[in-house]
């Protein structure tokens, strides 16, 4: 993994990649290149880094090709170098391959290919292909791809192109997203949608075990077995200037102060009167009914956003639900009983953990209700029933926009779950609906506050070490604002539900420790100024979020106020200074706020 770019046509394919590789940025990468084909040869250019070093490399070199694929790599098998970079070629120079994915039984293959006099360039695992593809090639592209995919196990996106076939690139999924993009006397290939919108809005999503051969007049797609397959392509109603961050200086400022918008979005078309309404799950109507239990799971941010689902829906619904984290939840003994349903929630619908998960759901029987925020994505369309977040493309790695809708999406689920089973009356249902269509509003005004959080990350930035605290729901929410601070300011900051404290983490509060304590739940509020005081008393320097007002600012050095609402949807509110205080303390860091080190936008790997 992690970015696929690949263009065939009549235009010269160098500045296209490269424009487009850009656009996929924001999934993370180490290393880059490109591939061109040229009458005389491939012309190949890696390098380890960022674009801007394989850009300085080509020191303006357009070679004379109008075919081509790139990438930008995350290492998953060796270290990032310019060797492990792809494109990787075979050992006559005609074949070029990219790769998303993991090619688990790259090792045995390594073994056998060498054995027949193979030179290998890298350490990774994607240089097989190539090298396969060598041994089977007779001339015929597509048929020696549908030749080399029942060898590999794992997963893959994989672009191809020959010297020998000019004009022709070969492409092939599983478990891995790719995207096609219709033009007119120019087709175009790529992890995501973002990398086409400049060129086309006409798109093809490619399923798993599908292969397609792309020419600069035409696009088709085969299955497994190379019988041809109808598909009507999609047209992309984004404006291409969503993905763009100006005037914001990085993307992820910019999405948070798109939240509000993005709520508003979500909401639209989801309550009338009072009364919520989700049409997507009309034909599920009978099934939730019956629902005894719902089990959520979903991997990072998602998972905090589904921990936060778990108090709405046992509240409101008084349906038990457990939470797992994707890549566990695929190896308990999973006890999934008639009437059960699970819940996966992935921004991007392609999350490889959670896509198992799904997977081994409906394997045992059970029906799945799919969150995501991409039409189209693996996710959406094997689940039996779909909501989507209307958030728009998320390019930050760090998901900040995507996780408050998904909360609100989740939020409107408990509502219209409660009011099918009947645990609220009507006027209940009404009035915690109104609650819900103030929430953009309300980040709206916490938004106002950022100067003041930039002030306060001025506080944490020269520490090394931050704590969370919370309880009930606020828990869930610090462990969102903790994952934040992490990942982009690489600050060490662990989560606590508050009333833990006293069993074994009060030893790590020294003097000056910074604690932010997440304080919205009135019910539990006498509980955690208890939890505040514990902390002061060691010598934590305590920042406070809470909606209560004076009561706790007596007990703090510091103290974010949220508009007042009812505390059931305060999470929606409440992680907006979090990721607001996240960013500020990177930016002051210097740290690189998009794309943090070792991290991808889209995890596509296990």
């Amino acid at each position: 993994m992690c970015g696929i770019m690949g263009y065939t046509g009549y235009r010269q394919a160098l500045p296209l990649l490269l424009e487009g590789l850009k656009r996929l940025e924001y999934r993370g990468y180490d290393s880059a290149g490109v591939a061109v084909l040229e009458s005389n040869g491939i012309f190949l250019k890696k390098k380890a880094g960022k674009l801007a070093v394989l850009e300085s490399c080509l020191n303006g070199c357009q070679p004379a090709g109008v075919v081509g694929i790139g990438h930008t790599r995350w290492a998953t098998h060796g270290v990032p170098c310019d060797r492990n970079a792809h494109p990787h070629l075979d050992c006559r120079g005609e074949l070029a391959v990219v790769h998303n994915g993991i090619i688990e039984n790259y090792i045995s293959l390594r073994a056998e290919l060498s054995g027949n006099g193979h030179r290998f360039l890298s350490e990774t695992d994607t240089e097989v292909l190539p090298h396969l593809l060598e041994e089977i090639y007779q001339g015929d592209l597509l048929a020696s791809l549908l030749a080399l995919l029942p060898r590999l196990h794992g997963s893959y996106a994989m672009a191809v192109m020959s010297l020998r076939e000019p004009g022709r690139l070969l492409v092939a999924r599983r478990d891995s997203p790719l995207v096609l993009g219709l033009g007119k006397g120019e087709n175009f290939l790529a992890s995501d949608i973002p990398a086409l919108l400049p060129y086309t809005r006409r798109i093809l999503v490619m399923e798993d075990g599908e292969v397609a051969e792309l020419w600069p007049d035409g696009v088709k797609i085969y299955d497994a077995s190379g019988r041809q397959l109808t598909r009507e392509a999609f047209p992309v109603e984004w404006d291409a200037a969503a993905a763009e961050k100006a005037p914001y200086p990085h993307f992820m400022l910019k999405e948070i102060h798109e939240q509000p918008r993005t709520l508003r979005d979500t909401l639209r078309g989801r309550m009338e009167g009072g009364r919520v309404l989700l049409p997507e799950l009309d034909g599920a109507a009978t099934y939730l009914r019956q629902c005894r239990r719902l089990f959520i799971t979903a991997c990072g941010t998602a998972f905090h956003a589904g921990l936060v689902g778990k108090y709405l829906i046992e509240k409101l619904v008084r349906l038990p639900v457990e939470v797992d984290i994707a890549s566990e939840f695929r190896y308990r003994d999973l006890l999934l009983q008639p009437h059960d349903v699970v819940v996966v929630i992935s921004q991007s619908g392609e999350t490889a953990d959670t896509l198992a998960a799904l997977r081994l759901a409906r394997n045992l029987g059970a029906k799945v209700l799919a969150i995501t925020n991409v039409l189209g994505s693996s996710v959406a369309r094997e689940a039996d029933w779909v909501l989507y977040t209307w958030a728009g493309p998320e390019i930050a790695v760090a998901s900040t926009k995507a996780y408050t809708a998904q909360v609100l999406l989740i939020a409107l689920l408990s509502l219209h779950l409660a009011e099918l089973r009947g645990t609220l009356s009507p006027s209940e249902v009404t009035g915690l609906a109104q609650e819900i269509d103030l929430l953009p509003e309300r980040v709206a005004q916490v938004l106002r506050q950022e100067a003041e959080v930039a002030s306060l990350a001025q506080r944490l930035k020269e520490h090394e070490h931050c704590f969370f605290i919370g309880r009930g729901m606020d828990w869930a929410v610090a462990a969102e604002g903790a994952l934040k601070l992490k990942e982009i300011s690489y600050i060490h900051a662990e989560t606590y539900p508050a009333g833990e404290l006293k069993h074994g983490t009060l030893a790590l509060i020294t003097e000056g420790v910074p604690v932010v304590a997440l304080a919205t739940q009135l019910s539990l509020l006498e509980k955690m100024l208890s939890n505040i005081k514990e902390v002061k008393a060691r010598g934590a320097w305590v920042l406070a979020v809470t909606a209560d007002g004076e009561e706790v600012a007596e007990e703090v050095d510091a103290c974010l106020r949220l508009p007042p609402g009812d505390p059931l949807f305060l999470p929606v509110v409440a992680v907006v200074p979090l990721q607001l205080l996240a960013y500020h303390v990177a930016v002051a860091r210097g740290c690189d706020v998009d794309q943090p080190r070792n991290l991808a936008k889209s995890v596509t790997v296990e």
